[in-house]
């Protein structure tokens, strides 16, 4: 049962990752990114790894998602200014 759920979590960060790479839009693409790490953030649970977990979630989903979501804020949300 742990294996298939692994398994599941494993394929949903490849296909976050993916829709990150793939997708047009800035911010469906930094939305994506951070569910991918949120995905592995999970992984690291079913693993036995809590503080890996904790930190994976804190930081990489966390606060790279709002770091950069910040950043396309700032810069007008990835449009050149006329």
């Amino acid at each position: 049962m742990l294996a298939f759920l692994l398994l599941l979590v494993c394929a949903s960060i490849l296909v976050s990752g993916v829709l990150a790479v793939c997708l047009k839009d800035v911010l469906a693409a930094m939305v994506a990114s951070g569910l991918a790490s949120l995905f592995a953030a999970v992984s690291f649970l079913l693993l036995a790894a809590p503080d890996v977990a904790m930190a994976e979630a804190a930081i990489g989903s966390g606060l790279t998602t709002f770091i950069f979501l910040y950043a396309l804020r700032k810069t007008g949300n990835g449009k050149a200014e006329r």
